[in-house]
């Protein structure tokens, strides 16, 4: 295939576009696989659970020291039937033996209430204070998810304004080299990264091989509107040396200026 050298350079831009777009592509893709975002979810959704299941616990304590109030109520309200009875004078000794008997019980029993709403409250208390703590952790959690949901968003976004910037410089590209050299280079990168690179020194730019000086032979003398294929990874071979005018018989002098 033959194709002006300018042309052939310009496939060197089109390749730093397309790596471009691999790399952002690679960012892309780095993103998605960070786990930052969702080790914050995580960890929101744990604190936003330990906090309702706190909020329930505190509930249930509550409804047991209000059946305790209740029943510590009952128990006052006995006893004070039960002193009142014996103080009226009216019950006899039976009675007020009996009268005495419950009022020690009822005492018991009062002694017993007090002391497991005691004993609830101060659980409330150490389960409240967890509640706080666990409260000001979410509104952390919350804030470090705003947080890494903004940075990725920010990300994204820069990603994607380049994206836009580097497919409109391809674009460009695309349409101002001949077809048959873009038809070429897409083939070539439909199946490799690097479809098109430099031919530094005696290395080629994408499989970074150093050619033998018989192999450099074909390449130095070949017309300077060839195309050349690097025999190893298949890409095009950008000259970016001019040919020796020796080997190059058929170019003119004004063609080769076209190239310096």
């Amino acid at each position: 295939m033959k194709a002006d050298l300018f042309d052939q350079r310009r496939l060197l831009d089109l390749q730093a576009v397309d790596t471009t777009l691999t790399q952002l592509e690679q960012r892309r893709r780095k993103l998605d696989a960070d786990t930052t975002l969702a080790d914050a979810r995580r960890r929101l959704q744990a604190l936003t659970d330990r906090a309702a299941s706190l909020t329930a616990d505190i509930a249930d304590l509550d409804r047991d020291i209000k059946r305790i109030e209740q029943e510590v109520e009952l128990v006052t309200k006995r006893a004070a039937a039960d002193r009142d009875r014996m103080a009226s004078g009216a019950a006899s000794a039976k009675e007020l033996e009996g009268l005495q008997s419950e009022l020690e019980s009822l005492a018991r029993r009062q002694g017993t209430l007090e002391d497991d709403e005691l004993e609830f409250m101060e659980r409330r208390e150490g389960l409240e204070a967890e509640l706080e703590a666990s409260r000001a952790q979410t509104v952390e959690a919350q804030n470090a998810l705003d947080d890494a949901e903004s940075a990725r968003e920010r990300a994204l976004a820069g990603i994607d304004a380049e994206t836009a910037e580097a497919e409109s410089d391809r674009t460009a590209l695309t349409v101002s080299i001949p077809d048959r050299l873009v038809e070429l280079y897409e083939r070539i990168h439909a199946k490799q990264p690097i479809a098109a690179a430099e031919l530094v020194g005696r290395r080629c730019g994408s499989c970074r091989i150093e050619k033998s000086p018989a192999d450099m032979i074909p390449i130095r003398e070949a017309p300077i509107d060839e195309v050349l294929r690097c025999e190893e990874c298949g890409c095009v071979l950008i000259r970016t040396e001019l040919p020796s005018s020796g080997s190059t018989p058929d170019a003119s002098e004004e063609e080769l200026k076209k190239y310096t």
